[in-house]
């Protein structure tokens, strides 16, 4: 197929591009390297520098293009609520966009990058795809205004569609992994501390209602999530929205993803108790028995160990970089 990736600079986004490549797909990325990786981009595919509001019309005209996959988007949680103007535009606006230039350039296949966010906190876990959407900031009700979006474009105009909402993507493949000027996720913070980037890790809360009092999330591998997209791809209909969880189906506590992480590492990884960041819920975990089902998805990288290991020799990696650099 010939497939247009947005966002195939960033973390989730190559990955797939990749994926997709060595698949013997014909891959067009657009991305703006915002928060992109040049490195990151795969051997085999084709670059637009730009902006998606810009340029999706254009690329899209230039030939018979068959499906996208929509990665470009702003989302840090924190951030959206202190600017939620750039959210509505990025997410929102340039999503529209691109539903509009695929429309109009008879491209009938999406597979939209979405977020378990959309669900806000949870009543109950593992959080599965009937359960209400009540996001309690604009990043996540960015994300679900773009999912009825799609919704109305299945419907109107024969889209054929698949959202994955996902919480913790983890791990790397290859010489490509989690590589941001403002990282916020868990395994990598806790990697730099190993590598002597950050003196500490921050744990936030020690009281939660779960096994050992620190809060228990679900990590997703990155291939794993790759493998979901192209599955969703391969599989879209015309007319229909499908919308799917992704997780792994367990949950580890903050405590034991940085005593993996000492494991692995074989660094003691100093980390402090802090105060609970207010809105942080007890425990998330998304079921993946629909995608398990109906996508045929089988997730073969779920243990944490293998998570970390694979985070750790891209991280390692980086390390030795930038030691290489500081010595030139």
């Amino acid at each position: 197929m010939k497939l247009l990736v947005t966002g195939g600079a960033g973390y989730v986004g190559s990955v797939c591009a990749a994926v997709l490549v060595e698949r013997g797909h014909d891959v067009t990325i657009i991305d703006n390297f915002t928060t992109g990786n040049r490195e990151a981009i795969p051997a085999g595919a084709t670059l637009v520098e730009g902006d998606v509001h810009d340029v999706a019309h254009e690329v899209l005209a230039s030939g018979d293009f068959d499906g996208v996959v929509h990665f470009a988007a702003r989302s840090l949680v924190g951030e959206s609520v202190s600017q939620p103007a750039d959210y509505w535009q990025h997410n929102v606006v340039t999503t529209l966009t691109l539903l509009e230039a695929m429309r109009h350039n008879g491209v009938n296949n999406l597979v939209f990058s979405s977020t378990a966010a959309t669900y806000g906190e949870p009543e109950q876990v593992p959080i599965t795809e009937d359960m209400p959407t009540a996001p309690t900031n604009p990043y996540g009700a960015s994300k679900l205004a773009i999912d009825y979006a799609i919704t109305s474009y299945a419907h109107a105009y024969g889209l054929g569609a698949t959202s994955l909402r996902y919480f913790n993507v983890a791990g790397a493949y290859g010489s490509i992994g989690e590589n941001r000027d403002v990282e916020t996720h868990l395994i990598p913070l806790v990697l730099q501390v190993a590598l002597g980037h950050r003196e500490k890790i921050s744990m936030f809360g020690d009281d939660w209602p779960t096994h050992d009092g620190t809060a228990v999330r679900d990590y997703i591998h990155i291939l794993d999530l790759a493998e979901a997209h192209v599955l969703a791809l391969e599989s879209n209909a015309g007319g229909s929205h499908r919308i799917f969880n992704l997780g792994s189906g367990d949950g580890y506590s903050v405590k034991q993803v940085v005593e993996m992480c000492r494991e692995v590492t074989g660094h003691p990884i100093p980390a402090e108790i802090a105060p609970r960041r207010a809105g942080d819920p007890a425990t998330l975990i998304a079921s993946s028995d629909k995608a398990r089902r109906e996508l045929g998805w089988a997730p073969s990288h779920t243990d944490l160990r293998t998570i970390v290991e694979d985070a750790w020799v891209f991280t390692s990696q980086l390390g030795d970089l930038a030691h290489s650099a500081r010595r030139r």
